[in-house]
């Protein structure tokens, strides 16, 4: 996978992603209030801010938030969706190279875009750019695959018909990963659980915002949104079907080396 791949692959999704993509629960913020002493004067960078819905939560804490974005489509799309809070400021950039002054912010967050970026040359610019004891927090939805029959069935179908699912999921990072990336005893790790309820054609959405799943006009692209209804028919209740996940939260500070 380039990294270039990795700025372009949602420009296509963006209107599913703003729609049907989860966002963060909102018990982030007490935790990063209690171990990092988060507080509303303190200013944020959120990098790889997308459609904005982690840079939300810390708007709405009070926080000052610049959001570094290099897909233009979702920077808009994020723009457009945090266009009522004066403390945000969009830019674009990368993970590494974000364009900030040296020592120009309190936090660093990081959400599902992590995974793409080039964590050497991302931890170099995010030393850059924190002030003296500045925070770092890497948060993402990671859906609970053995939690139900749905969740079991809704994975096997991304590896039956995705386009490249294995690539991106072994892509996202491991525990020894995280602990590579902060240093050895900088880094904490929290858990809490998440979930968002689908229609038909929310969970369609879901689908069609990932990177993997086939777009309209690939061979895959039908047989996968028939699949995809078989299971929402099999699996709902009410006509809705529950997506659960856990919020795995990485925070520390960077060692020196």
């Amino acid at each position: 996978m380039t990294f270039a791949d990795a700025t372009t692959r949602f420009s296509s999704r963006v209107a599913d992603y703003v729609r049907y993509r989860p966002g963060y629960p909102t018990a982030l913020l007490g935790i990063l209030g209690e171990e990092c002493g988060l507080l509303p004067q303190h200013v944020v960078t959120d990098i790889g801010s997308g459609t904005g819905l982690l840079s939300k939560l810390f708007l709405e804490n009070g926080n000052r938030v610049f959001g570094v974005e290099p897909n233009a489509e979702m920077r808009a799309a994020g723009e457009e969706f945090l266009a009522a809070c004066d403390n945000f400021q969009s830019l674009h950039g990368t993970a590494e190279a974000t364009g900030l002054s040296d020592e120009c912010v309190d936090f660093i967050t990081a959400g599902q875009a992590f995974h793409w970026f080039n964590a050497a040359s991302a931890r170099r610019e995010f030393r850059r750019i924190l002030k003296p004891l500045g925070w770092v927090v890497v948060v993402w939805n990671d859906r609970r695959i053995s939690e139900n029959h749905f969740a079991r069935e809704y994975e096997n179908l991304l590896v039956q018909f995705g386009t490249d699912y294995k690539r991106i999921k072994d892509a996202y990072p491991e525990t020894h990963d995280m602990t590579r990336f902060f240093g050895e005893g900088y880094v904490q790790f929290r858990e809490l659980p998440n979930f968002q309820e689908f229609d038909r054609e929310g969970l369609r959405g879901r689908l069609r915002s990932s990177s993997y799943a086939p777009q309209p006009g690939h061979r895959n692209y039908q047989p996968m949104m028939l699949a995809l209804d078989n299971l929402f028919e099999a699996h709902q209740r009410g006509g809705r079907v529950r997506m659960t996940y856990g919020t795995h939260i990485y925070f520390g500070r960077l060692s020196n080396t």
